[in-house]
């Protein structure tokens, strides 16, 4: 049965509101994920396999720790928007003093860079985590049925690409002292949504009492884990396999443009073609999904993403253009990505019976997942990289070739796999559909 609260508009108040703090939190990640490894090696002069082994070992112990931090996000939803309010506060002040101290690195010995940089991105990427699965989890705890869903997490995703728009190009700019600025800046905006931020569907029905309704569920005590929930461990293999798929090009980007392109200085509008273009197809998957359903949309995105992608894994100097198109192309299917994947956990959530009580440790595992797929492009492809021939700034044809075919090959093949994972569980959830 459909409640009529699911089929109110979310009015763009509320999803502005909501979706604010999602922009500073991806103004904070992208620099973390993409710019923080080639600024370390290149410019820092940490070596390749020390870089990969400390960004792999902060991001897994950082990943491990995500299913407390999304139980805790529960606990204080349970208490009230203004505990849940205060706890954001005090993480995105961590975040930002964490980030700000990383592009500060000591000029001692290596062992001494590397300490510092575990240690910072240690304590900005807990913070990270924290305020990043409280944000979701305040706006998965909403439920609802495909459209709303898509819609609630549009504008989250929507002002994500606002983010790392920004950050794509502000620190080439001003350089990261004025990008941490503005990071600050942008969370207290961000704060200010949330605070001011009331359910839109009414505070009158409790949103686990909505979900039985909907689904008509029996009330359940809370699951012990959500892998026990089989729906739960079948998205979120799919969403794990697209993941590494997605976080090897981003790790590698940097690396890729400027040795392989030999086009460092149009690193920003390479960024900023991908995510403009990501932002302008944002809406169409949003109609898409009003029209095809999930899973369909979200196979037709990846279909979308290795066709653009593959010929990434064949290019050289002088074909910087060339790459430019193959950003923009690849942008616009990003939007499945960024549309889809919250929305069917949002219902997996829901139809568990969960909804509005468990929501955090569903995230907390979702965000954990995120982090292992960052953690694993940057502690295994840097390593395997460097004993492949290449390291940062190197000219040898074999490790250049191996840096191309690592960028575009790779996530190719792992995009085809998630496709075929995500159509026989497409099969067995019809409400996926």
């Amino acid at each position: 049965m459909r409640s009529p609260h699911v089929q109110q508009a979310l009015s763009w108040r509320t999803g502005l509101a909501y979706g604010a703090l999602a922009a500073p939190l991806a103004f904070v990640s992208l620099p973390l994920y993409v710019t923080l490894p080639h600024y370390y090696a290149a410019v820092a002069g940490a070596p390749l396999a020390g870089l990969g082994a400390v960004l792999l070992a902060t991001r897994a112990l950082d990943a491990l720790l995500d299913p407390a931090l999304g139980r805790l996000a529960d606990r204080l939803l349970q208490r009230g928007r203004r505990a849940a309010w205060l706890a954001a506060a005090l993480g995105s002040l961590a975040m930002a003093l964490g980030f700000a101290a990383l592009w500060h690195p000591p000029t001692g010995t290596e062992a001494q860079m590397l300490g510092w940089l575990a240690g910072c991105l240690l304590l900005s990427t807990l913070a990270y985590s924290a305020v990043g699965i409280l944000h979701q989890t305040w706006g998965t705890r909403w439920g609802g049925e495909a459209a709303w869903r898509t819609k609630v997490t549009a504008w989250r995703e929507g002002a994500t690409l606002v983010g790392v728009l920004v950050a794509s190009v502000l620190p080439s700019l001003l350089g990261m002292d004025a990008t941490s600025a503005v990071l600050v800046a942008a969370l207290g905006l961000g704060l200010l949504g949330l605070y001011r931020l009331r359910d839109p569907r009414g505070d009158a029905v409790h949103a686990g009492a909505l979900a039985a309704q909907r689904y008509a569920l029996p009330a359940a005590p809370p699951q012990p884990s959500p892998w026990r929930d089989a729906s739960f461990r079948r998205l979120l293999s799919v969403f794990m396999l697209n993941g590494i798929a997605a976080a090897i090009p981003a790790t590698l980007l940097p690396f890729f443009v400027v040795d392989r392109l030999q086009a460092p200085e149009l690193l920003p509008l390479f960024l900023l073609g991908y995510f403009t273009a990501a932002a302008l197809g944002l809406p169409l998957w949003v109609k898409a999904v009003a029209r095809w359903g999930l899973a369909p949309s979200w196979r037709a995105g990846m279909l979308a993403s290795v066709m653009a992608f593959f010929s990434a894994s064949l290019l050289g100097a002088g074909d910087a253009w060339a790459f430019a198109a193959i950003c923009m192309a690849s942008g616009l299917a990003l939007g499945a990505d960024m549309a889809v994947p919250g929305a069917l956990l949002t219902g997996v959530i829901h139809e568990s019976g969960h909804g509005g009580s468990g929501d955090g440790r569903y995230l907390g595992w979702w965000t954990c997942a995120t982090k292992l797929n960052l953690a694993l492009a940057a502690g295994l492809c840097l390593p395997l990289l460097a004993a492949a021939g290449y390291h940062s700034g190197s000219a040898d044809a074999a490790g250049l070739q191996a840096l191309a075919w690592a960028y575009g090959g790779l996530p190719c093949l792992l995009k085809l796999m998630a496709l075929a994972c995500l159509w026989r569980a497409e099969r067995l959830q019809p409400t996926w559909r």
